[in-house]
């Protein structure tokens, strides 16, 4: 069996990173969805429904939704295989307005083996507060396939969960004066008091007067009657489409299944030696004082300068400049054909070593 091993080093360079637009940064106080859920069933199954001995709760549902519908059941034994219970999820998006449509995720709940080809029948849908705010009903997209012989089966995907595009009709508004707001919250996704005052100042600059001011690494506030606009919907048009360069913190986040390595550009190492079987790791710091020429003006400075060495037997030493950049380090890594693997455990050492300056995520 031959085996592939995948190791990818991304570098994401700050001195490239371009201006991105607020609406992209940050998220607007009051804009936000509110999430859905009910529970149904689903018909018209081709013999891969709940099994009632091991759902009893499947033949429940049914009997409320026959005697809804004028059909009296009680103390009747019946077991179609053809049904099964679902929850059925949804996010109502902001500003929705009765009428409108919205997709639908159903989820087996019983022992169903598919839901390919059925059928959801109509299925309230509730918030957090229990009142009712849209009604899903239709034709199930399985998200996967399922084939049963005597003797062996396969299943690709998950035949057990599907979604209905527009499946559901929004019944109920949710109660929120957006017009009536007189300070706006933007709250940001990643957290930054650098990017929080970027974006405070670049929101001053756009409307020529103090308008925002920055309470938190993750919340800055705008003040609307500042603005000398009337509408909030106005303002917040008009800021969402401000460019701000974002500042990020330095971090390394590897796969371990597949390898991957990615990590920014300010990420940097100390003076770190590490040893793994065959292999050598090395970075020292050699910093060099620089003074000015006699009777010229200036002043002594420290210019950094690292060496790195990473050495493996067989096959020599390999010289990188600029060490402290752990990009180069890891290429050096890859140059000598270190496993994706080995290469993880290594940049762990180095974590717990202290030297590796920079948040460390492993997946």
């Amino acid at each position: 069996m031959i085996r592939f091993f995948l190791a990818i080093c991304l570098l994401a360079t700050s001195a490239l990173a371009e201006p991105i637009r607020i609406k992209d940064l940050v998220e607007f106080d009051g804009v936000r969805g509110n999430d859905l859920v009910g529970y149904g069933l689903v018909v018209g199954l081709n013999g891969t429904g709940d099994g009632l001995r091991n759902a009893p709760f499947t033949e429940e549902i049914m009997a409320n939704l026959l005697e809804r519908l004028g059909a009296n059941v009680t103390g009747e034994e019946f077991r179609p295989k053809n049904v099964a219970a679902v929850f059925v999820t949804a996010q109502l998006p902001p500003f929705a307005r009765s009428g409108s449509r919205i997709d639908v995720t159903v989820s087996a709940i019983g022992d169903a083996k598919s839901l390919l080809g059925g059928t959801l029948v109509m299925t309230p849908l509730n918030g957090a507060d229990g009142q009712i705010y849209a009604v899903a009903q239709g034709t199930i997209i399985a998200g996967g396939v399922s084939a049963t012989g005597q003797a062996a089966s396969v299943t690709q995907g998950v035949p057990t969960a599907g979604v209905i595009p527009s499946g559901a009709r929004v019944e109920r508004e949710v109660d929120f004066d957006f017009t009536g707001l007189s300070v706006l919250r933007l709250a940001l996704k990643a957290a930054d008091f650098t990017t929080a005052e970027r974006i405070e100042r670049a929101v001053n600059a756009e409307f020529g007067r103090r308008v925002a001011q920055m309470q938190d690494s993750g919340t800055v506030a705008v003040d609307i009657g500042a603005t000398g606009m009337e509408s909030p919907a106005h303002v917040l048009a008009r800021i969402e489409r401000i460019p701000v360069e974002p500042e990020t913190r330095a971090r390394v986040v590897v796969d371990q299944r597949s390898g991957t390595i990615v990590m920014g550009a300010d990420v940097r190492i100390s003076r770190v030696a590490v040893a793994q079987g065959n292999l050598t790791l090395r970075v020292e710091e050699s910093p060099l004082v620089v003074q000015p020429n006699p009777f010229a003006e200036g002043e002594t400075v420290v210019v950094p300068r690292s060496n790195a060495s990473i050495g493996k037997t067989g096959t020599g030493l390999a010289e990188i400049s600029g060490g402290t950049d752990l990009a180069e380090v890891v290429a050096g890594l890859n140059a000598l054909g270190v496993a994706p693997h080995d290469m993880i455990d290594i940049l762990k050492s180095i974590n717990a070593a202290g030297a590796l300056h920079a948040e460390f995520v492993v997946n």
